[in-house]
């Protein structure tokens, strides 16, 4: 369906009496001032329309669907005031459902009205429409919730208030070495506990679309169904027998060295990439891309190397002579991308550091020797992997790294070494464009250099 595919979110910014904050790109700079007796709050729910919200699906459990958040976080910001003050939240609803949001404890003195359930209190916000929700926080300290508070949206529209204690008074315990908010969710319950531990979010994961699944409940009158998985700090545990990425790549790295006419030694090193060494280009390879370009530069760069051997064997002695070329590999726009960057001990076993420019990307999974294609990606790391831009190949070992090809352009992959870099241990990733100006590169500058 339709709404499947469509992206969807909630953003989220603090408003202040002597400032008015727009709606730009300051979508995860959550910060909010203590001891504001008007507290301001403006919510608006966004679909793929807004330019100023970077587009990006949510991907759990080796599948991608999109999903209503708030300001683009699963589960949403923490809402942060003190005991009398005065809460003002405008939502503004621009997704096809209808939506109300529900102060889960908020004691609703004489102001029903902000209370939040769907024809209970309120009729629901209607895409399109908007309300302020207006309330003070009389006589509460203490963590309480927000959720969506209609139909299952509440499954990933939901995050905590905090309300801090007048300005002054102590609080009534001993203060914590550590507060973090734990939420715990069970289908249509959510909780909230606060605790002193490093976890942050529990709660459950379904593949489907949500509103689906009860849907599905409805018409079929049977239970629905369980959720895929449960979740801490909203990601899911690794499962075995993950889909595999679009482009599953393995880059064997290292050096070599190759007959040379014009050198004083008769030869010359190289760096390489699947045994072929990147030859420069005299135009930029981005301008060629953009304006179509031919006899720049090649799409052909190899997925997988053209030799295979025991990468990190006795090869000390071992030269395997290298191809040379400006070779690209070109990628469609949002796919995802898996690459295992293989050290070698063909010449000069080394440690070798590799940026990727364009994309921030994962490590899911490294070790030492060969990588193997049937066991190791068992062992993967797809709860909760670090995200780098840089990373280490490890010396006569392996990295696996994946990342989403969701910015156009043509992207710099190489050795952080110069030498290297200068011997051709390096390649470029060719990401085309998507639908529409805002999955699309911009044009180049009028004062670009020309070569």
């Amino acid at each position: 369906m339709e709404y499947y595919r469509a992206r969807t979110m909630l953003l989220v910014i603090f408003i202040f009496p002597a400032l008015l904050v727009e709606c730009k790109v300051r979508l995860y700079n959550f910060r909010v001032k203590l001891g504001i007796k008007n507290l301001a709050v403006k919510i608006t729910v966004y679909n793929g329309c807004c330019k100023q919200v970077v587009q990006t699906n949510t991907t759990k459990l080796c599948s991608t669907k999109s999903i209503v958040t708030i300001n683009g976080k699963f589960p949403g910001p923490t809402i942060y005031a003190r005991e009398d003050d005065n809460v003002n939240i405008r939502l503004t609803n621009k997704v096809q459902y209808n939506v109300t949001v529900h102060w889960h404890g908020v004691r609703q003195l004489r102001t029903g009205w902000a209370d939040g359930p769907a024809y209970v209190t309120q009729c629901p916000i209607q895409p399109g429409q908007s309300y302020l929700y207006n309330f003070t926080l009389t006589g509460q300290r203490g963590t309480l919730l927000w959720h969506a508070h209609i139909s299952w949206l509440r499954a990933t529209i939901h995050g905590a208030i905090v309300i801090l204690p007048k300005k002054g008074v102590p609080y009534p315990f001993p203060k914590p070495d550590k507060e973090k908010i734990i939420i715990l969710t069970r289908r249509s319950i959510i909780k909230l506990v606060v605790v002193i531990a490093f976890v942050d979010y529990v709660g459950e994961w379904w593949k489907a679309d949500v509103e689906a699944v009860i849907n599905q409940s409805t018409i079929t009158g049977l239970p629905p169904n369980i959720s895929d998985a449960h979740t801490v700090n909203g990601q899911t545990g690794a499962v075995p027998g993950c889909i595999s990425p679009d482009h599953n790549l393995y880059f064997t790295i290292g050096v070599g060295i190759d007959p040379c006419a014009t050198c004083t030694t008769g030869s010359h090193t190289v760096g390489d990439i699947n045994n072929v060494s990147f030859i420069m280009p005299t135009k930029a390879l981005l301008e060629a891309h953009y304006y179509n370009i031919s006899g720049v530069f090649t799409d052909d760069f190899p997925a997988k190397p053209p030799i295979s051997f025991n990468y990190t064997g006795n090869n000390t002695a071992m030269n395997l002579r290298t191809t040379n070329g400006t070779r690209a590999y070109r990628l469609a726009f949002n796919s995802t991308v898996q690459i295992v960057l293989q050290g070698t001990t063909v010449i000069a076993p080394e440690s070798h550091p590799f940026h990727l420019h364009g994309f921030n990307f994962f490590v899911v999974g490294k070790g030492l020797g060969n990588f193997d294609p049937d066991n190791d990606p068992k062992k993967f790391n797809l709860a909760d992997p670090v995200e780098r831009n840089t990373v280490s190949v490890p010396t006569a070992g392996w990295i696996a790294i994946r990342f989403k090809a969701d910015n156009p352009g043509v992207w710099f992959l190489h050795c952080h070494l110069e030498v290297h870099t200068t011997w051709g241990l390096k390649m470029a990733f060719v990401v085309d464009n998507g639908k529409g100006p805002d999955e699309s590169i911009l044009p180049p500058p009028s004062d670009l250099p020309t070569c």
